[in-house]
Protein backbone atom coordinates (compact mmCIF):
# COMPACT_ATOMS: atom_id res chain seq x y z
CA UNK A 1 0.00 0.00 0.00
CA UNK A 2 0.91 3.89 -0.69
CA UNK A 3 1.40 6.10 1.66
CA UNK A 4 -1.36 8.09 -0.56
CA UNK A 5 -3.96 5.03 -0.48
CA UNK A 6 -3.72 5.17 3.61
CA UNK A 7 -3.89 9.28 3.68
CA UNK A 8 -6.99 9.24 1.48
CA UNK A 9 -9.52 7.93 3.48
CA UNK A 10 -8.27 10.05 6.39
CA UNK A 11 -8.64 13.17 4.22
CA UNK A 12 -12.25 11.98 3.13
CA UNK A 13 -13.11 11.27 6.76
CA UNK A 14 -11.92 14.41 7.73
CA UNK A 15 -13.99 15.89 4.76
CA UNK A 16 -16.98 14.40 6.23
CA UNK A 17 -16.50 15.61 9.67
CA UNK A 18 -16.33 19.07 8.63
CA UNK A 19 -19.28 19.42 6.64
CA UNK A 20 -21.35 17.41 9.27
CA UNK A 21 -20.08 20.17 11.30
CA UNK A 22 -20.48 22.70 9.26
CA UNK A 23 -24.07 21.51 8.69
CA UNK A 24 -24.82 21.37 12.72
CA UNK A 25 -23.70 25.15 12.92
CA UNK A 26 -25.75 26.23 10.20
CA UNK A 27 -28.82 24.52 12.24
CA UNK A 28 -27.73 26.10 15.40
CA UNK A 29 -27.63 29.62 13.58
CA UNK A 30 -31.63 29.07 11.74
CA UNK A 31 -32.22 28.62 15.78
CA UNK A 32 -30.52 31.40 17.46
CA UNK A 33 -31.05 34.04 14.73
CA UNK A 34 -34.23 35.55 13.11
CA UNK A 35 -34.41 35.62 9.50
CA UNK A 36 -32.86 39.40 9.17
CA UNK A 37 -30.06 38.74 11.82
CA UNK A 38 -29.07 35.23 9.72
CA UNK A 39 -29.17 38.03 6.12
CA UNK A 40 -27.23 40.39 8.41
CA UNK A 41 -24.50 37.98 9.40
CA UNK A 42 -24.40 36.41 5.76
CA UNK A 43 -23.45 40.18 4.25
CA UNK A 44 -20.67 40.18 7.30
CA UNK A 45 -19.60 37.27 6.63
CA UNK A 46 -19.12 38.20 2.57
CA UNK A 47 -17.18 40.95 3.77
CA UNK A 48 -15.45 40.18 7.29
CA UNK A 49 -15.12 36.14 7.48
CA UNK A 50 -13.58 36.05 10.43
CA UNK A 51 -15.84 38.22 12.30
CA UNK A 52 -18.66 36.19 11.49
CA UNK A 53 -16.63 33.26 12.83
CA UNK A 54 -16.19 35.10 16.07
CA UNK A 55 -20.26 35.81 16.03
CA UNK A 56 -21.13 32.58 15.44
CA UNK A 57 -18.16 31.02 17.84
CA UNK A 58 -20.21 33.26 20.71
CA UNK A 59 -23.40 32.65 19.73
CA UNK A 60 -22.94 29.13 20.42
CA UNK A 61 -21.20 29.39 23.70
CA UNK A 62 -23.35 31.43 24.82
CA UNK A 63 -26.31 29.49 23.65
CA UNK A 64 -24.76 26.32 25.29
CA UNK A 65 -23.65 28.07 29.01
CA UNK A 66 -27.85 28.94 28.89
CA UNK A 67 -26.94 32.74 28.23
CA UNK A 68 -28.81 32.83 25.62
CA UNK A 69 -32.21 30.76 25.42
CA UNK A 70 -34.34 33.60 22.65
CA UNK A 71 -33.92 33.92 18.59
CA UNK A 72 -31.84 37.37 18.76
CA UNK A 73 -33.29 40.03 16.00
CA UNK A 74 -30.80 41.74 13.75
CA UNK A 75 -30.70 44.83 16.51
CA UNK A 76 -29.39 42.48 19.40
CA UNK A 77 -26.99 41.26 16.39
CA UNK A 78 -25.74 44.58 15.70
CA UNK A 79 -25.10 45.26 19.43
CA UNK A 80 -23.01 42.03 19.15
CA UNK A 81 -21.32 42.63 15.98
CA UNK A 82 -19.96 46.63 17.75
CA UNK A 83 -18.59 44.67 20.89
CA UNK A 84 -16.85 41.80 19.23
CA UNK A 85 -15.33 44.15 16.52
CA UNK A 86 -12.43 45.26 16.79
CA UNK A 87 -11.79 49.68 16.76
CA UNK A 88 -10.47 50.82 13.97
CA UNK A 89 -6.93 52.75 14.44
CA UNK A 90 -7.25 56.07 13.47
CA UNK A 91 -4.59 58.18 12.19
CA UNK A 92 -4.02 61.75 12.14
CA UNK A 93 -1.49 63.67 9.75
CA UNK A 94 -0.76 67.20 11.51
CA UNK A 95 0.75 69.46 8.76
CA UNK A 96 2.98 72.48 9.26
Amino acid sequence: MSIDSQSNPNQEELRKREAEAEAMRQKIMMALLDSTARQRLANVRLVKPDLAQAVENYLVSAASSGRLNHALSDEELKRILISIQTPKKDFKINRI
